[in-house]
């Protein structure tokens, strides 16, 4: 690992723009201030800490939560030049600091390959910290500046290294959130585990330690470390490690041209979805973009090609499509470059066009090269495809029947559809409920103006254990589908969204949460835009009834319950009731403590983590029994409100 300095000083600091408006506007620069930009700042942090081992100066990263709410992150890179700056006349460290959009990735004499390209982290960090504290180790000296708010406190303070100091080049960023900002100072260890799980698997061999020193993680506090030696290919791994899989170990290739990384991983199961995974610079390109499109226009040419060969297609046979190669496919595309075009602030789409040439370049020779030597897995491979090619072609016919009876099509909507009058899909919104019962006495007691009313029957089918074809044959799907109006996967479109409000209202029973975590299934592996979208909803009816005397109080959880009981004189009568079904209350006990959006409790459905959303869709409702026992043990005492 190189650990020189020379080459980086106060000239590679690029000053764009000034700091006032992240303090005001700071969902516009962390995304909210509730736990999610709570999490980001600790990822700024860590993304330039990333950005060093990028350029082969780190190869160790270590975050500690401690116990009074202070977050440390510390690498051994080369350190923030602290030199003067010519443009602000601060130091180099007090403009990283202090000013937006300054750092040393513009410029590209500080870094050649960074993800943190819009320079904002650390001063946003600063700007959002009650309190700050920075040091940085290099050039045989300790310099260290403190910030309340974002305003440094004093100039830094310089001294000369111990002799152990000298041997530890890097920096340390020790702050504390503002919670004039920040709604909590929740870190959420799984959380953050996860994301520095996939930067190690991402940056081979960077060592990355994440210690909590809370006292709610124990005695002598919660550590875990990653460190990868094999990158991408371990994470492919890791990604089906609880499938089927078709090939002994994933196939990998890691090469790079005209300036670009290049590493590709992939590894087919015998599940029936796609889970794809592209990242540009180590940042998660959730939309994909070119580097995404190269690799599955390889993919698809490259098994035909084999297949065509090899004489596994018939002569009769058409080509796989790009539909029939994706089933079963897990892999990880992982490109990194000097020059990024990111689509939009987010950064969730890689523009770059020769991007999409490079990477089917790379893929096309590895993956021919790869099939070539492994004929048994090559020929897995190929059946699995063709298998899926049977199957699109059954779920192709059973569509075009039911879309000749109708059951399809936006116009004619399906009979058990109680719809709602207002046209705006803003304004509207539609109740999925479990059985007739309950669909009886919400159709009863909602708003016919704004609400409808989707009644099922029965449990439906766990689509992660079932292909399209099932699907489409499958009477509750045909009905939701065709009320939703968007269609599904590759014909999904959220312009056609009848509903901007999709409401799971089940019983509070385990039938209910089943029936929930099925529709749940559904949702995340068929239309995954209406949660991104933010359109997807849990209902939260309530749990108890306490009636004492002429009063009657709705509870929602055990927790209330306790505490509204104890609030009670001593001595009063009072009976308590468990609601597990909605039939159970009339209609218009439904919409006051449930249906009417002024009093109403929802959980919104999101998804943090993808990664680790698809692993435990993939536990929990695919066919790997022992691995969905071991998470039931495991997370037993987590249980609340379980019936049986």
């Amino acid at each position: 690992m190189a650990n020189t300095t020379s080459d980086y000083t106060a000239s590679d600091i690029q000053v764009l723009e000034g700091l006032e408006a992240v303090r005001r506007r700071p969902g516009m620069y962390i995304g909210s201030t509730d736990e999610r930009g709570l999490h980001h700042l600790v990822y700024e942090i860590v993304d330039n800490a990333v950005d060093e081992a990028m350029a082969g100066y780190c190869d160790r990263v270590e975050i500690t939560i401690g116990a009074d709410d202070w977050v440390t992150v510390t690498d051994n890179g080369r350190g923030i030049p602290v030199d003067k700056h010519e443009k602000t006349g601060l130091s180099a460290l007090e403009t990283v600091m202090t000013v937006l959009h300054a750092g040393g990735k513009f410029g590209g004499g500080g870094y050649k390959v960074s993800g943190g390209l819009h320079g904002v982290g650390a001063s946003v960090v600063n700007a959002l910290a009650e309190s700050l504290v920075i040091e940085v180790r290099r050039d045989g000296k300790v310099t260290t500046q403190r910030y309340e708010r974002g305003v440094a406190l004093s100039r830094p303070k310089t001294k000369r290294a111990s002799k152990e100091e000298r041997a530890n080049t890097g920096t340390t960023v020790r702050w504390l959130a503002d919670r004039d900002v920040f709604e909590h100072l929740n870190y959420d260890f799984e959380t953050l585990a996860q994301r520095f799980r996939e930067v190690a698997y991402l940056n081979r061999k960077l060592w990355i330690r994440l210690r909590d020193e809370r006292a709610a993680a124990g005695p002598g506090g919660r550590e875990t470390n990653f460190f990868f030696e094999g990158g991408i290919r371990s994470f492919v791994r890791y990604l089906n490690r609880d499938r089927g899989v078709l090939q002994p170990l994933p196939f990998d290739v890691t090469r790079e041209t005209e300036g670009t990384s290049i590493e590709i991983a992939l590894q087919y199961n015998d599940g029936f979805n796609e889970h794809v995974f592209a990242f540009a610079n180590t940042i998660n390109t959730i939309d994909g973009g070119s580097h995404l499109t190269g690799f599955r226009s390889a993919l698809t040419r490259v098994l035909n090609g084999h297949a065509r060969r090899n004489k596994l297609l018939a002569e009769s046979d058409p080509n796989l499509t790009a539909e029939d190669v994706r089933e079963g496919l897990t892999a990880v595309v992982s490109v990194k470059l000097g020059e990024p075009q990111f689509e939009g602030q987010t950064k969730t789409r890689l523009g770059n066009p020769e991007v999409k040439g490079q990477t089917e370049s790379v893929m096309s020779e590895a993956l021919s090269e790869y099939l070539d030597g492994n004929s048994r897995e090559a020929r897995r491979i190929i059946d699995k495809c063709q298998t899926s090619a049977r199957a699109r072609e059954a779920a192709r016919k059973a569509r075009d029947l039911v879309v000749r009876k109708g059951a399809l099509e936006g116009a004619t909507l399906p009979g058990k559809l109680a719809d709602c009058s207002e046209r705006d899909p803003a304004q509207s919104e539609i109740y999925i409920v479990e059985g007739p019962s309950a669909g009886g006495t919400a159709k009863q007691g909602r708003d016919r103006r704004t609400q409808a009313i989707l009644p099922l029957r029965g449990k439906v089918l766990n689509v992660e254990k079932a292909r399209l074809d099932k699907l489409l044959a499958h009477d509750s799907f045909r009905t939701l589908i065709t009320a939703l109006g968007t269609g599904i996967r590759d014909e999904f479109d959220i312009e056609k969204l009848r509903y901007h409000k999709v409401i799971i209202m089940t019983d509070a029973d385990v039938d209910g949460a089943h029936i929930r975590a099925l529709l749940l299934t559904f949702f995340y592996r068929f239309m995954p835009e209406l949660i991104e979208r933010g359109y997807l909803y849990i209902a939260q009816p309530p749990l108890y009834k306490v009636q004492n005397g002429k009063n009657a109080t709705w509870i929602y959880s055990d927790t209330d319950l306790e505490s509204h009981v104890a609030g009670l004189k001593e001595g009063s009568k009072h009976s308590i009731q468990r609601y597990k079904g909605l039939g159970e209350m009339n209609a218009e006990q439904l919409w006051e403590t449930t249906m009417n959006p002024e009093d109403r409790l929802m959980l919104q459905v999101d998804v943090r983590d993808d990664i680790g959303a698809d692993h435990v869709f993939a536990q929990l409702m695919g066919d790997d029994v022992p691995a969905r026992r071991k998470f039931i043990e495991s997370h037993a005492d987590q249980v609340v409100n379980l019936d049986v």
